[in-house]
């Protein structure tokens, strides 16, 4: 899954994803509720 294709399934802007990924940027936990959903994971298996 690309970073295009995640920023669509989260209804996400590019920037706010990359911010996150360079660590310019917290990830807010509303975000962090909706990652699971769109990879089709549980959170517990994103987490460890």
């Amino acid at each position: 899954m690309s970073q295009g294709d995640i920023c669509r399934a989260l209804d996400l802007d590019p920037a706010y994803i990359s911010n996150i990924e360079n660590g310019k940027q917290n990830l807010t936990i509303n975000t962090m509720e909706k990652i699971p959903t769109a990879l089709n994971t549980p959170l517990d298996k994103l987490l460890k």
